[in-house]
Parts: structure tokens; C-alpha cells; sequence
């Protein structure tokens, strides 16, 4: 069977250095339209009201929950591929894919059968009451039963990854925050939904984008695997191989959000609630800066794997620190444009006279948080180059490690142990983030060396 050359794969097994930018700029882009409607949509539901906003913010932790699943799913996908295409394995490949698809099924409709009828008593145990709960009730529905879209629409995204489609999987991205946006206020406001009509707008973009990946799969079939039942042949050693990487990226999101929630109950030890609402808005600036580096770190895993399964440990090496080295530049421009502009982004936060009180804090943190952002690259990709090599717990350690241990436990002794108050939660953050990106570096490096000698040593 001659096997397909598409642009992609011909990008995975090609320079290095090339693959890392050809193949992150797309997901960089796609991130930050996914980004932007992430705020878009907190905007339009914010017209609604306080209840409306407390509806989507109840299912918020629910749902982000469901996308880390199938995200992690995605990755999971695309990394088994990857290595596949390195060691030039076009069967294994396609059955990676279809393994894939299956376990998006499963997922996908597990998810609601399970979730639909406890979705009420779950609002409940929050300690939420009244018409909030009934919005948060019919605003979940919706997406619970379009949970299986979202599913595939991640693994799917995952497999064109893992082949070096990356225009094509940042278009789905595109698609679906881009046609978000414009049905956003459709739905809501002209169709008088209000915040189940948000819902339905969610649901029908991820539709769309479902559609366009299904159609490229299954339909055109002019990517590199090949999804057909016929050829598939059940393999625990490909579940494995998914699992190991997509279960702990599953889990290494859920660990970031429970580390945020650990910081918010610092901030609000150092500083009430007027500490807490400094802290979201600055982190939320911050977290504008991480879009590139996860952009790098999805080419990073592809690049590597594809590098891992030809056995070329010196390419797998010379892009991971390639990467290492791009986001490290591109975050030295991120950091110095918040902290020159720290006065004119913290009025987009306190341009209400309630929310002047917060101003200065304010300031003074954007002008010390972002500092975080610097040696963030050097964890990431080693987590991005771990995830590559099919090595997914370790991805997960480096994580846990650095949000909920050294992020949250820093940021607690400063508050506790010192005289900064609410500056010591940010100097906790970028002290902590600055050891465990250092540590996972060190890391990594050796596990390159390693990989060196047992390669080198078996050729």
C-alpha cells in the first residue's frame, strides 16, 4: 500500500525548526480567537444580569471539566499519531485515528446519560438557590446533550494535529469561536432566548465545526490517516498509548483549575474580596500571554513524536529547545507590553467609580504577575516534549507540581510568612512557577540524554 505524503506529515518529518513555527502559528492563532470569545461571551451575557452570569458560571467548572476530558482525548490522539508517522507506520496510524473516534463516542455519550440526571442536585450542592439554578439548570442541558459534538470535535482537532494539519485544526477553531460570536447576540437578545439562547449558540458552532472536521475524515479523505471500520483492528496496546498521554492532559487541566481555586482563597486571606477581584482580573491579562506558548506546545508534542517514532533523538532535541527558545522571545514582548501599558489594561478593569478602590493593587500587580510568563516556556515544553514521547504521567507530575504545589504553596508562605500582604500572593506565583519551570527544564534535559544513550546504544 503506497502511502499518503500529504503537506503535513512532509512538515512533521522535515527541519525541525521549520515544523515548530509552521505548525504553532495556526494553533497560536486559533487560541487567541477562542480567547476573544471567551470574553465576547461573558460580555453578552453579562447584559442579562447578575443571575444569568451566576447560571453560566455554575455550569462553567462542569463544563470546563467535560472540555478537558476531550481535550486530553485530543492529545492523547495526537501524539500516538505523530510517533506513528515518524517511525513511518501508516496502518498503525489510521487505527490510532479510528481507536480514537471510538473513544469519542463512548465519551461522548456517556457524558450525558450520566450527567443529565444529576445536573439539578449538583446546583444545589454549591449552595445556589432561586432563578439562578433554574437558568443553570436549562443553560447545562443544552450543552449536555451536545456534549458529544464538543468530544469529537477536540479528538477530532487532536488527529489533524497529529498529522500536521495545523490550518486546517486552527479553521475548526476559527469556525466555531468566530460564528459563536455573531450567533452570541442572535440568540440571546433578537430570538429572546436570553441565557439558554448562549447555549444553543455554543451548541450550534461546535456543529458547525463537527461538520467540517467529519467532512475532511470522512468525506473528502484527503488527510493523511484513513478512518474506516473495515480496517480497524482493536488493540489494547493503541488504548494504552491514547490513554497514557490523553488522561493525564485531562487531568493536568483540572489540576490548573483546582489550583485557581487555592489562589483565589489566598488572595482572598491577603486582600477580601477586593484581593480576589485584583487577582481574577490581572490573571486573566496573564493568561492572555499563556495563548502562545500552548500554541508551541501542541507543535512541540506533534514535532517530538513524529521525532521519537523515527528514532532521531537530535531532531526530537533541537525542537524542543527550539520551542523553548521562540515563547521565551515572544514572552519577553508580552511581559514588557503589560507592564509599560500596566495603567491603561487595569482601566479596562476599574473604568466604574465602585471599582476604583482596586485600581492601585491593580497596577501594582500587572506590573509583577506577568513576570510569571518568563520561564513559563521551559515547563511547558518539557511537559509538551513529555506528552510527544507518549510519557503523559510525567507530563501530569510537572503540572501538579508546578500549579498546585510550588504556584499555590509559594503564594500561601509570602501571604502567611512575610509583611507583603497581597503583593506576596504575586510574588508567591512568579517565585514558585519560576523553581518548578526550572526543575521540569532540568528535567527534561535529562530525559534527552537518556533517550540518547538508549538509542545510540541500540542502533
Amino acid at each position: 500500500m503506497s502511502e499518503k505524503m500529504t503537506k503535513g506529515v512532509q512538515i512533521l518529518r522535515g527541519d525541525p525548526k521549520k515544523a515548530i513555527v509552521k505548525l504553532s502559528i495556526p494553533m497560536m492563532i486559533g487560541m487567541s480567537v477562542q480567547t476573544i470569545y471567551n470574553l465576547v461571551d461573558g460580555i453578552w451575557v453579562s447584559g442579562l444580569g447578575p443571575n444569568a452570569l451566576a447560571a453560566v458560571g455554575l455550569f462553567f467548572p462542569v463544563f470546563m471539566g467535560i472540555i478537558a476530558l476531550a481535550a486530553g482525548l485530543g492529545v492523547g490522539a495526537s501524539s500516538a499519531i505523530a510517533r506513528r508517522i515518524g517511525a513511518r507506520d501508516k496502518e498503525g496510524a489510521d487505527n490510532v485515528a479510528v481507536h480514537a473516534i471510538i473513544l469519542s463516542v463512548i465519551l461522548g455519550v456517556a457524558i450525558p446519560l450520566t450527567m443529565l440526571p444529576t445536573i439539578d442536585s449538583l446546583f444545589m450542592s454549591m449552595g445556589a438557590r432561586g432563578e439562578a439554578v433554574d437558568l443553570a439548570i436549562a443553560y447545562a442541558r443544552v450543552l449536555l446533550i451536545g456534549a458529544f459534538v464538543a468530544v469529537f470535535s477536540n479528538v477530532g482537532n487532536g488527529i489533524l494535529r497529529g498529522e500536521g494539519d495545523a490550518n486546517r485544526a486552527m479553521l475548526a477553531m476559527v469556525l466555531g469561536s468566530g460564528l459563536n460570536m455573531i450567533l452570541d447576540p442572535i440568540f440571546i437578545y433578537t430570538l429572546g432566548f436570553g441565557v439558554v439562547g448562549a447555549a444553543y449558540a455554543t451548541l450550534l458552532s461546535m456543529m458547525v465545526t463537527a461538520l467540517f472536521i467529519a467532512y475532511w475524515l470522512f468525506v473528502k479523505r484527503d488527510t493523511y490517516v484513513d478512518i474506516t471500520l473495515r480496517d480497524f483492528s482493536p488493540s489494547r496496546k493503541i488504548l494504552r498509548d491514547i490513554l497514557r498521554v490523553g488522561l493525564p492532559a485531562s487531568l493536568s487541566q483540572l489540576s490548573m483549575s483546582i489550583a485557581m481555586f487555592f489562589l483565589n482563597r489566598v488572595a482572598i486571606m491577603a486582600g477580601g474580596e477586593n484581593g480576589v477581584a485584583v487577582f481574577t482580573s490581572a490573571w486573566r491579562v496573564t493568561m492572555l500571554g499563556i495563548v502562545p506558548i500552548l500554541g508551541m506546545a501542541t507543535a512541540t508534542t506533534a514535532v517530538t513524536g513524529a521525532a521519537y517514532g523515527e528514532r532521531n533523538i537530535e531532531k526530537l532535541e533541537t525542537a524542543y529547545l527550539y520551542a523553548i527558545k521562540l515563547a521565551f522571545m515572544i514572552e519577553l514582548g508580552v511581559i514588557a507590553f503589560i507592564m509599560v501599558f500596566a495603567p491603561q489594561v487595569a482601566y479596562l478593569f476599574t473604568y466604574s467609580e465602585a471599582a476604583q478602590v482596586i485600581k492601585p493593587e491593580l497596577i501594582s500587580a500587572l506590573r509583577t504577575l506577568p513576570i510569571f510568563l518568563v520561564l513559563t516556556p521551559f515547563g511547558m515544553m518539557t511537559s509538551a516534549m513529555f506528552q510527544g514521547i507518549g510519557e503523559g504521567e510525567k507530563s501530569l507530575v510537572l503540572t501538579i507540581f508546578r500549579t498546585l504545589i510550588m504556584q499555590v504553596g509559594f503564594a500561601y508562605l509570602f501571604v502567611h510568612y512575610t509583611s507583603f500582604g497581597l503583593r506576596g500572593v504575586w510574588i508567591g506565583i512568579v517565585m514558585g512557577n519560576m523553581v518548578a519551570a526550572l526543575t521540569g527544564f532540568t528535567w527534561g534535559r535529562l530525559k534527552v540524554k537518556a533517550l540518547k544513550r538508549v538509542f545510540h546504544g541500540s542502533a
